[in-house]
């Protein structure tokens, strides 16, 4: 009975639309309340203790380098690069927009840092040059997701931390499919860019190119020194986040000049908002976690996955089918937090491996961002664009087959992905 009170509640705060992080503190708190054993400070003690981790000082640290570069006008300097490498393409400017969310994905490690510093600039230039709504909201959503499988990413640190993996092989497999989502979606921007006439930008020449690629070198350099500094054992991803802030900050402090001392206390200030968003939501799912294993709930759905999918391919559309119903109405970080850790055992049992099972969790995730009733990058994006959640989440369908289509892909030919990180053994 006193599940079935709590299954209720959760539910009826999402409906009412309270915030994800504090339904599962809410939720933690009433169920441990509820059964009367446990001492309510379990509840603060399971929130410091889930967040008492090395690897997840990696999470703010990533945030600020993402805002810093984002101050550093970083993301004007990126497109303005981009659409002279794509801007002749019919549909030059939402070829650049996926182009350059590409090269952001590589910096920030975040998608909501790409949504909003890229579509900020591009959807209402893209709308300036005749594209309509739905296509300036639906390139720069889809497009953002590639923030958290190209590597550097947030989520992965996440998952890596939980699961005991090599985060720098899940940011070396996170390379391919990413860039085979953005390839994709400039397939379809071509065929919608050829049916709407959409602009054409004028061709510019190799020096133009040349000299635009000089000025972006030093920001994209940020990717090289992440990945490189952790796969070749030099940093682990928490040393590497401290030197992409000191490197953002150099930049933009020192070579482009457009931060200043007296800028410092808002970027750090909107770098506590956003990161305490996902610590919060972490710490109180740990809590959660703790109400979980008090019921063995985790051991009763393992014990499930173990009898209903006993074929590895079995497993993994199951686990594809959870975390797309789950990213629906669920932020990453919970949803990696909660679930997981029940069916790492199985996917252990089945030998499955645990960078492949990741890389298939994040892309699932990722299009979490873009689907209601949560879709982060939509709401963002929408509220950018002032069009509504419906027209827009229409509009990005078909930039989520895309998305799908590179799912089925890694799940069911593992090698495509994992070939460079074998390659790198």
């Amino acid at each position: 009975m006193t599940g079935l009170l709590l299954v209720g509640l959760f539910l009826f705060l999402l409906i009412v639309g309270v915030p994800i992080a504090f339904v599962l503190g809410i939720v933690a708190y009433a169920g441990i309340f509820m059964i009367g054993d446990i001492p309510l400070a379990t509840v603060v003690q399971k929130m410091f203790s889930g967040l008492n981790s090395f690897v997840l000082l990696a999470v703010p640290l990533f945030i600020l380098a993402a805002n810093l570069m984002n101050q550093g006008n970083i993301s004007q300097q990126l497109i303005k690069f981009s659409t002279s490498l794509v801007g002749h393409i019919r549909g030059g400017l939402a070829h650049a927009n996926i182009v350059v969310s590409m090269f952001f994905a590589g910096i920030s490690g975040s998608s909501t840092a790409d949504t909003a510093g890229v579509g900020k600039i591009l959807i209402p230039s893209m709308i300036k040059e005749k594209y309509s709504k739905e296509t300036a909201v639906a390139v720069t959503a889809a497009s953002s997701t590639m923030g958290m499988i190209i590597p550097p990413s947030i989520p992965m640190v996440i998952y890596g931390s939980l699961a005991s993996v090599s985060v720098g092989k899940l940011f070396i497999g996170g390379i391919i499919p990413g860039l085979s989502i953005g390839i994709g979606m400039m397939i379809i921007i071509w065929f919608v860019a050829k049916k709407n006439n959409y602009p054409v930008h004028e061709r510019v020449g190799v020096k133009t190119i040349l000299v635009e690629a000089v000025k972006n070198i030093p920001p994209l350099l940020t990717p090289i020194i992440i990945i490189g500094g952790i796969v070749g054992g030099i940093v682990t991803p928490t040393e590497a986040a401290v030197l992409a802030c000191v490197y953002a900050f150099i930049l933009g402090f020192f070579v482009y000049r457009t931060i200043k001392i007296k800028d410092l206390p808002e970027i750090l200030m909107d770098t506590l908002k956003l990161s305490s968003l996902s610590l919060f939501a972490l710490a109180t799912a740990s809590a959660l976690g703790e109400l979980i294993s008090y019921y063995n709930l985790s051991s009763l759905i393992a014990q499930f996955f173990e009898t209903s999918f006993p074929y590895p391919w079995l497993f993994l559309v199951a686990v594809i089918l959870l975390f797309l119903f789950i990213g629906t109405f669920m932020d990453t970080v919970p949803a990696i937090i909660l679930f997981v850790p029940i069916i790492l055992p199985t996917a252990t049992a089945l030998g499955i491996d645990l960078v492949h099972l990741g890389l298939i969790i994040m892309i699932c995730l990722a299009v979490g961002l873009i689907t209601p009733p949560y879709g982060l990058c939509l709401l963002l994006a929408s509220s950018i664009g002032m069009l509504s959640v419906g027209k827009s989440f229409r509009a990005v369908t078909p930039y989520l087959t895309v998305v799908l289509v590179v799912i089925c892909l890694v799940a069911f030919a593992p090698q495509y992905a994992l070939w460079i990180t074998d390659f790198l053994e």
